[in-house]
């Protein structure tokens, strides 16, 4: 049996100064990695620093490639759509080379209709613009031609091998079956109501799986909104608090976060909050996730203290993780986390 993969997301969204929140996730890198997980991701999100605190991810994981020495290094997404996809292909495999090629590309079509309008594109043809972009950045990795006879340099085909589509759709999870990239699945997403998102996402796992070229081994990357405590009453304050000031609650409820309790404020998000026991149980429920071959857990959007973040990826790698059929690395002797830092 394949090996789980833990992984940790960051969309960067600590409530400080820019720099400073870069420092801040850094450290959360490290402090994973200290702690055995196996793969570290960031999101990419232009213009607004209340949804996510990163335009330029490579950036910030060059940077968590020279503090690391075993963690992937994971795009979780770059909106490729917005992106000149020869530039991209040329950061990766400088940045693949720099890492000792630790680098995972996850890509999308997203991305708000205000940074479209930005980059003067029409948000109406983000899937298209998408399509095409991909097949660049796939030649470009297989060390196909670019134009006027120009090839990658330095050259990366490994990195083609290493592609993520995230989507919420059955016809992209059908095309990175088909193109035998990995399918990665949000923490939440757009449902019929009465519909659970395990429901939804086993649909796109099995329209995955059903493309997937014979001898290909599958990559399903699962991600959930997980925040976990010591002391289960603390954690639930904290998801209060954060789950009440999210703004997408509203617009995915139709009710003011305000009228919730702090039970349905979790439900509405899709989240698993609470002490070690607590969130065994709720994300062993999980049916998508137990698919999964890797877990990609995230504090957002609940957003801790940052001391509360570290505790939480402590507990997530030395008590949840181990429960849902995660174990580190054979070898790895988990480091202390204050050594990282």
């Amino acid at each position: 049996m394949t090996r789980k993969q833990l992984g940790f997301f960051t969309r960067v969204l600590d409530q400080v100064p820019a720099a400073e929140r870069y420092e801040l996730a850094l450290e959360q890198i490290t402090t994973a990695e200290a702690e055995g997980f196996d793969a570290v991701a960031v999101a990419q999100h232009h213009f607004d620093g209340d949804e996510g605190g990163l335009p330029s991810p490579l950036v910030l994981l060059a940077k968590a490639a020279a503090l690391t020495s075993r963690v992937r290094l994971t795009t979780g997404v770059i909106t490729l759509a917005l992106e000149s996809p020869v530039r991209v292909a040329e950061d990766a495999v400088v940045l693949d080379a720099l890492s000792g090629g630790r680098l995972e590309l996850g890509f999308a079509s997203g991305g708000s209709p205000t940074a479209f309008a930005t980059f003067g594109l029409d948000f109406a043809e983000r899937r298209e613009i998408f399509a095409a972009n991909l097949a660049t950045v796939e030649a470009a990795l297989a060390g196909e031609e670019v134009g006027e006879g120009a090839v990658l340099y330095p050259g990366a085909q490994a990195l083609a091998r290493r592609i993520w589509i995230a989507t919420f759709s059955a016809p992209w999870a059908i095309e990175a079956g088909r193109r035998g990239h990995g399918l990665m699945l949000s923490r939440t997403q757009p449902r019929e109501d009465g519909r659970s998102l395990a429901d939804v996402q086993n649909d796109l796992i099995d329209a995955y799986l059903e493309h997937l070229p014979s001898g290909v081994v599958p990559r399903i990357s699962v991600a959930r909104s997980l925040f976990v405590a010591d002391d289960h009453d603390q954690a639930l304050a904290f998801a209060e608090a954060g789950l009440r000031g999210a703004g997408f609650v509203r617009t995915i409820t139709g009710k003011d976060p305000a009228t919730l309790t702090v039970d349905e404020l979790i439900a509405a998000t899709d989240a698993h909050v609470g002490d070690p026991a607590a969130v065994i149980a709720t994300l062993g429920a999980d049916s998508a996730l137990a698919r999964a071959t890797h877990l990609s857990f995230q504090v957002h959007s609940i957003d801790p203290p940052h001391a509360y973040i570290l505790r939480s990826i402590e507990l997530t790698a030395r008590e949840v993780a181990p429960a849902l059929g995660w174990a580190p690395t054979p070898g790895h002797g988990r480091g202390h986390a204050a050594a990282a830092r």
